[in-house]
């Protein structure tokens, strides 16, 4: 568990549950599932202390719950957000998804962040060990260290909420990042698909890829929802008793709308990566089936071309006894000679109309 004190720029750690509300400021207590269900009550009794309440039943259960989609509620005392980020395959007890295909599906897996935010607290319930809370703990720190230099130009967190919503907007651009790699696994896909002399095999992973789109997609789904409710709550807020907390108040909606648009880019991303694998698939398969249009074509021009000198041969083949040409030591030649012309004058006729030439190497 780690527990930080913010008050004007400053901010302190400690392992310890403050006994008493931040004059000015506010308090940050993360801890990990495991720990939140091991310290329940004294997590809870830490809460009541600092904000006169304590979470409800049913929200512990959320917090606790490692499968839970991301969503938003709320009480009159405060706010839940559960927000789904990436995995990232180190944190242990945190059960991830077995899935094939190339390594970039892998990251594809998630786990739950929940936020209970206060008038003055913020309580995250992270997996074990996360690492984008270890990341931003430590910027928070270096960033308070450079302030107190004057030479920082990154604001501190006012509020509980400034701070969920920073966190939030981490594990988003997460997901801002993954779109790269999926671009360019895609992009592999397309090519090989469409590669004109290459047998394409690999339609497990290929699948395995379309899946993990979808699921990616149903994620930012989740999340976009979650936030969009977020932000209906925030413009529903009491409002401000002072230029100050209007302006504070505005901050939150410009940096909820901002996670909000940054969502929103990977949801309309992964949409259009699910459009491109779909239309590759078709062009490979349309180009499947010219390339046996193609094959059929010659194979029919050739029929026809032979049809002529099978006539020819079928003739001379019959059992008369006065057949022309056939007793004269020349009408071998003669046949042979018409036969051979047959076919050059046909070859000449299907290679000028294009149907003994391939169309896939123009």
């Amino acid at each position: 568990m780690r527990i930080f004190t913010l008050h004007g720029g400053r901010i302190a750690e400690t392992d310890v549950l403050p006994d008493a509300p931040a004059t000015g400021g506010f308090h940050w207590v993360s801890c990990a599932r495991d720990e939140l269900k091991a310290r329940l009550p004294e997590i809870q009794a830490a809460l009541l202390r600092l904000t006169g309440t304590a979470l409800v039943d049913l929200h512990v259960s959320d917090l606790l719950n490692r499968q839970l989609p991301s969503h938003y509620d709320y009480t009159s005392q405060y706010d839940l957000l559960v927000f789904r980020r990436l995995a990232t395959g180190h944190d242990s007890g945190e059960p991830t998804l077995q899935r094939g295909g190339p390594p970039v599906l892998r990251r594809i897996d998630t786990s739950a962040v929940g936020f209970a935010v206060f008038d003055q607290v913020l309580l995250s319930v992270h997996p074990q060990d996360c690492s984008v809370r270890d990341a931003f703990a430590a910027r928070m720190l270096q960033g308070a260290a450079t302030e107190m230099r004057e030479l920082s130009l990154v604001r501190q967190p006012g509020s509980p909420a400034d701070l969920m919503l920073r966190i939030v907007n981490q594990m988003v651009d997460g997901y801002l990042e993954l779109r790269r790699e999926l671009t360019r696994q895609i992009d592999h896909w397309q090519a090989e698909l469409l590669h004109p002399r290459a047998r394409f095999e690999n339609w497990s992973t290929l699948l395995d890829v379309r899946l993990g789109l979808h699921h990616l997609d149903e994620i930012c789904e989740d999340q976009h929802t979650a936030m969009q409710d977020w932000i209906d709550a925030l413009e529903a807020w009491p409002p401000a008793e002072s230029p100050a907390a209007q302006r504070e108040r505005d901050l939150l909606a410009v940096r909820s709308r901002d996670v909000l648009e940054h969502i929103e880019r990977v949801v309309h991303h992964v949409q259009r990566l699910e459009h491109s694998s779909e239309t590759a698939v078709q062009m490979h398969f349309s180009i499947q089936g010219n390339r046996t249009n193609d094959i059929m074509r010659t194979l029919t021009a050739l029929t026809a071309i032979f049809l002529p000198l099978n006539l020819i041969a079928g003739i001379f083949g019959m059992n008369f006894e006065f057949v022309p040409l056939l007793h004269s030591q020349r009408g071998f030649w003669w046949a042979m000679a018409a036969m051979g012309a047959i076919a050059v004058l046909l070859g000449l006729l299907f290679w000028r109309k294009r149907y003994l030439v391939s169309r896939g190497g123009r």
